[in-house]
């Protein structure tokens, strides 16, 4: 059953607004002046998603608050590239921003053409959550968590399979990360979607599978599937029930997250005032409520935090990856 967030998770919401306001000078110069004219969120995916539904509603809170127009414009294309290189040329006044996910560390580690260098060129702002990203398997198969899975697969190198959205991909990033800290060999299976995935994985012809939790959770409640875990670092707020990887291997995260980057540069006072801004929309019931019916835990993070977290996810997915070169983007 699908949980509100947790008072935890509004006291951190709470905590890291506070903690970024006090680093606002009441009255400053920025404080009055920004906005003065209309704001642009650049989403480096088509409209109609679940990132773009995320964008809108963020665009709508800031816009009631900020008094100025908040426009949401999709810049989709080459592996979200084209919109992220948008924001970084952009000029650092905080009148762009961009609202990206997992894809841009993904990129810097397995991409050598990239036309931006991603801390050089973006400034991350805020982290807002993450989709809870879950590992499934078919209700017959013998392992029950991870730890079961490891004694498993251990013994046999490459004898089980795990499926995923693509290539790329948060989840494929998600089990290799499994195959390298558990000392495992799981082979790889690239879907196209889901849905295929969990047609195979049903009906016996591939073993397990990561996916967003929130569309695995009607095959969970029907009893065709069962989740041996989850990929956050702790258990998700949603699904409680179900247990972190780390809890097996500490240390393991591979998160498809969602948070809001500037163009470099942008000055310190403006960057705690928008960041403070973005974590204060979190705090609205109705996002919350939202957030939680597309599958996102709440989980705010201000601009150093957020800048330290992609840090570490970069060097932990350097460990697992090899770089990739691609063209005609």
């Amino acid at each position: 059953m699908r949980l509100a967030p947790s008072p935890f998770t509004r006291r951190s919401v709470l905590k890291a607004v506070t903690a970024l306001a006090g680093n606002l000078v009441v009255g400053s110069a920025w404080a009055d002046a920004f906005p003065s004219r209309p704001v642009k969120i650049l989403l480096p995916q088509p409209p109609g998603g679940a990132a773009d539904r995320l964008a809108r509603i963020f665009g709508e809170h800031l816009q009631a608050g900020w008094k100025q127009p908040v426009v949401i414009e999709n810049r989709p294309g080459g592996g979200v590239v084209i919109g992220t290189l948008a924001t970084a040329r952009a000029a650092p006044d905080g009148y762009t921003l961009g609202l990206l996910g997992s894809s841009l560390t993904i990129n810097a580690v397995q991409r050598k053409d990239l036309p931006y260098d991603t801390l050089k060129d973006l400034q991350p702002v805020a982290r807002v959550g993450y989709y809870t990203v879950a590992l499934v398997a078919e209700s017959s198969f013998p392992a029950n968590d991870v730890k079961e899975l490891i004694a498993l697969a251990k013994p046999h190198p490459g004898k089980f399979q795990f499926g995923s959205n693509g290539i790329g991909t948060s989840a494929q990033l998600a089990g290799e990360m499994l195959n390298h800290m558990a000392g495992i060999q799981l082979t790889h299976v690239p879907y196209n979607g889901a849905s295929k995935m969990y047609t195979d994985i049903i009906g016996g012809q591939l073993p397990l599978g990561f996916s967003v939790a929130s569309s695995a959770e009607t095959f969970v409640k029907s009893g065709q599937l069962k989740v041996l875990g989850v990929t956050s670092r702790r258990r998700s707020d949603l699904y409680p029930q179900w247990p972190a990887i780390a809890e097996t291997l500490p240390g393991y995260e591979a998160v498809n997250w969602a948070g809001f980057a500037a163009p470099a540069g942008l000055p310190h006072r403006l960057l705690d005032q928008i960041a403070a801004d973005l974590l204060a929309v979190l705090s609205a019931p109705e996002v919350a409520k939202a957030m939680a019916e597309m599958g996102i835990d709440v989980s705010p993070m201000g601009p150093a935090e957020f800048r330290t977290f992609i840090q570490d996810e970069m060097k932990r997915f350097a460990e697992i990856t090899k770089p990739l070169t691609r063209s005609g983007n």
